[in-house]
């Protein structure tokens, strides 16, 4: 979400522009390096790595939500993640109006669901104009639109059931993962009323940006980090060694190409023939392939030439001894 300024920072910074203190034209130019403060009292519960994993997962689930959204309101929706950090509840739960509504959605991993739930939260224009396309309408944005407007009995009608087929379909993009279920559960009016998490719990926000051809709005989902924290130590139950399973996998696909057979075939050289000297033929018969006996003989695989080698012998047996591999694509062609 994004920081809004208190009305002392506003008056501090006002004042500073009237007394010379702050160059507003100046300021680009002089900027400081900014740094994050850090709050030892309450550390970051999540690494940099798990935040990366989270954006790679809901960078995932915008496209396919992209997708859906696209054949049910009938335009061309685009949805990128904006942003993926850890934050308070608080900082979440400030940003919400009397008049905003969240869709609270249940999780439920391996079989056992989590106490606490996901929340969407769509903002009220964009939502909104979702519900005038799905009725036919063209979607435009109401720019008259009140800060505390209420939805009526249809609108929050409409309101489940889009947000119902948005959330259906988290699942897939954590089956890489883990097996994790995501269902609607109800619409939460008001939510400044309830208190559905402690202010001071560690939560995980994900801003989505939905862009229609005639308007933008956006999108959040607000992640427990309590559910966060089971998924976590359930992938890594089932993913100790992550990278040495990977290894050992491919261990065992050598092991079943080696004892595979692939035909390799010696080409001595070519020539043409009609088919009255075909059939003329006969045992004793030379034919001559304009090929030295000296020059190198190609072996092929799958109609390509993959090695250079000298013809000979081996325990009285023909045989092909390899000279050279053909590692460029130009050297393979025939």
């Amino acid at each position: 979400m994004a920081d809004v300024l208190s009305q002392a920072q506003i008056d501090a910074l006002l004042n500073a522009v009237r007394s010379g203190d702050k160059d507003l034209e100046n300021s680009g130019e002089k900027q400081e390096k900014k740094y994050l403060k850090y709050d030892f009292s309450s550390p970051r519960k999540f690494t940099k790595d798990r935040i990366k994993m989270l954006n790679g997962i809901f960078d995932n689930y915008s496209r396919m939500i992209s997708t859906r959204l696209n054949a049910r309101l009938r335009a061309n929706c685009e949805i990128t993640v904006e942003s993926v950090e850890e934050q308070r509840y608080y900082e979440f739960s400030n940003a919400l109006t009397e008049g905003d509504v969240l869709a609270l959605t249940s999780v439920d991993i391996k079989g056992k669901e989590e106490e606490t739930p996901v929340m969407f939260y769509i903002s009220t224009s964009t939502a909104l104009s979702m519900m005038d396309r799905m009725l036919g309408g063209e979607g435009a944005e109401d720019t008259n639109l009140e800060s505390d407007y209420a939805y009526t009995d249809l609108e929050l009608r409409l309101y489940e059931d889009l947000a119902s087929d948005i959330i259906s379909m988290m699942d897939r993009s954590w089956e890489n993962y883990l097996p994790v279920h995501f269902a609607y559960t109800r619409t939460e009016v008001n939510p400044t009323l309830n208190q559905l998490i402690g202010l001071d719990e560690t939560v995980v926000i994900v801003d989505l940006k939905l862009m229609f051809p005639n308007m933008a709005g956006h999108m959040s989902i607000c992640l427990p980090g309590e559910t966060l924290m089971n998924i976590f130590a359930e992938i890594n139950r089932e993913n100790p060694m992550r990278r040495t399973i990977g290894e050992d996998k491919s261990e065992e696909i050598f092991d079943k190409l080696r004892d595979s057979s692939l035909e390799i075939v010696a080409e001595l050289g070519s020539t043409e023939l009609s088919l009255s000297d075909i059939y003329h033929l006969n045992v004793g018969d030379v034919i001559d392939l304009g090929h030295p006996k000296e020059s190198p003989i190609f072996l092929g695989i799958g109609g390509y030439h993959w090695f250079t080698g000298k013809m000979g012998t081996h325990k009285k047996n023909m045989a092909v001894k390899i000279d050279e591999v053909c590692y460029q694509l130009e050297q393979r062609s025939e």
